[in-house]
């Protein structure tokens, strides 16, 4: 059995500033696996009717409240489990290796849920709590998939006070969606909300149960839409300034209408509770999954089979495009969509099926909104030009094939490398068939974050085999050029300066 997290919201306790390598951005990897367990029959969902029209001014949320709180869960949870498993790293969890003397221990430990308990020669009883929301009358409750994740008993109670057992029908760790069934009738349900209406400013509302406290209120604005997190994650994140903590994830997010437009998920934080920035998932977006686990038990999502990066300003000079927007591909995966449909590494994505890219993370969104096997054109800069290739989009549930990276090397010039080639075992060990391994890093390149030890493997997507291929590279360059660099087995492009 997988492990049950401890704290229920999953935190984002470091997010890269910039890239690994300086100024490239934080690589993204398209497709995944998703789980899921057994399914049974689900009635129609009800929506009842929203509120009136938004109110102008300062927002008076007790209507919203009182007609729709009563539809909102706590979801308390026990399992066994070891502190090590986490899949999709889910920072609420009991951080790994902790300090029992650290005050962050006391913190998951206190507020993580009502405790644990380590019983001799087993594993340690783990209990937590999260929220919920009804969604049908017959008993339909959506949350997050991380709520729920190694649990062997789910309680749901109702504001009420009426405590019921959940049957877990299935979860999607993709986009960390759950769906639970308790043996009810005639349940309050809540309107659902269009988030492509949403508008960044607006003020939104979070109903659940931080820390254990049932349903709690807090509310706020919407500070972004589609954000892209580096969690791998196919979801285009609400991003709210609502006071969101340990408990309230898998509890609805409401536009001014009432209606329910998100699924509070993950926050920002250094320090284990709220710091100003929380997370939602789109319900658009949760109830397309819903509506897969109800069918079949589990969701599925399309795969396109590559590393994908940001595109800043150096990049953009680089490539020779107008603006930096799109997403650049890093690394193309032997036997993927993207690889049968002729993507290179070095292409820079700029729309998928007619939809801008213009952010790195938009890829994976639009891709995991696709359906497997998915017929879509994706408009590409390569080589100073516009291409369109036709992809046959593939299952996240396919396991990937394994990289064996053919691209080249690099060489010197005006970046300040002192390079060479590869030896045979440093060849076979970083899975190159050549490469120049960085000696020395001066200069250009030392500023932009190349370090000795890393292996250059092309220069502005063209591969090169030596230090003379890497000039002739050079000498048709702008002002910056693009380095393909691989270090502890993940590449990476950075933006180089040169003139």
């Amino acid at each position: 059995m997988s492990n049950l997290t401890l704290s229920p919201t999953r935190l984002i306790l470091a997010l890269v500033a910039a890239g690994a390598l300086g100024g490239g951005g934080a690589a993204w990897v398209i497709g995944s696996h998703a789980n899921a367990s057994a399914v049974t029959a689900s009635a129609p969902i009800a929506t009842p009717a929203p509120l009136a029209s938004p109110f102008a001014g300062t927002p008076d949320f007790t209507g919203i409240v009182q007609r729709y709180g009563p539809a909102v869960v706590n979801i308390s949870v026990t399992g066994t489990g070891t502190d090590d498993d986490d899949s999709t790293g889910n920072a609420s969890a009991m951080p790994r290796g902790l300090d029992p003397d650290d005050p962050l221990f006391q913190f998951f430990k206190r507020f993580g849920g009502p405790g644990f308990a380590v019983p001799r020669g087993g594993p340690p009883i783990v209990r937590g709590l999260g929220s919920g929301f009804i969604v049908s009358p017959d008993g339909l409750i959506l949350t997050n998939a991380h709520v729920v994740r190694g649990a062997s008993d789910v309680t749901v109670k109702l504001t009420d006070r009426r405590e019921f057992q959940a049957k877990v029908l299935g979860r999607d760790d993709k986009t960390d969606i759950a769906v639970l069934r308790i043996a009810a009738k005639n349940l309050p349900t809540l309107p659902l909300g269009n988030p492509r209406d949403l508008k960044v400013g607006e003020w939104v509302l979070a109903i659940g149960s931080p820390f254990g406290f049932e349903n709690s209120v807090t509310a706020g604005v919407v500070s972004a839409k589609g954000r892209s997190l580096p969690d791998d994650s196919f979801v285009p994140f609400i991003q709210t300034d609502v006071a969101v903590n340990p408990g309230n994830s898998g509890g609805p997010l409401f536009n001014a209408r009432g209606e329910v437009i998100g699924i509070n998920s993950q926050i920002f934080s250094r320090s284990g509770g709220y710091q100003g920035l929380s997370f939602a998932i789109p319900i658009d977006l949760a109830v397309r999954i819903k509506d897969q686990i109800v069918a079949t038990g589990h969701a599925t999502h399309a795969r396109l089979g590559v590393t994908v990066q940001e595109v800043n300003q150096a990049l953009a000079d680089s490539f020779k495009l107008d603006k930096p927007a799109g997403a650049l591909v890093a690394q193309v995966e032997p036997g993927s969509a993207a690889d049968k449909a002729g993507l290179k590494t070095g292409d820079v994505i700029r729309a998928f099926d007619g939809q801008p890219i213009v952010e790195s993370g938009d890829l994976p969104a639009r891709v995991g909104e696709a359906a497997p096997g998915k017929s879509a054109v994706l408009e590409v800069w390569r080589n100073g030009k516009r291409e369109d290739l036709r992809v046959t989009l593939g299952n996240a549930d396919d396991k990937p094939a394994r990289i064996s990276a053919r691209d080249a090397d690099a060489g010197k010039a005006r970046l300040g490398l002192a390079l060479r080639p590869l030896a045979p075992e440093e060849s076979r060990a970083a899975g190159l068939e050549s490469g120049l391994v960085v000696e020395d890093a001066q200069g250009a390149a030392a500023r932009a974050g190349v370090q000795p030890g890393d292996v250059i493997v092309a220069v502005n997507g063209s591969r090169v085999d030596s230090v003379d291929a890497v000039k002739r590279v050079l000498s048709h360059a702008g002002k910056s050029v693009a380095l393909l660099v691989q270090r502890d087995g993940q590449r990476l492009f950075v933006p180089v300066r040169i003139g």
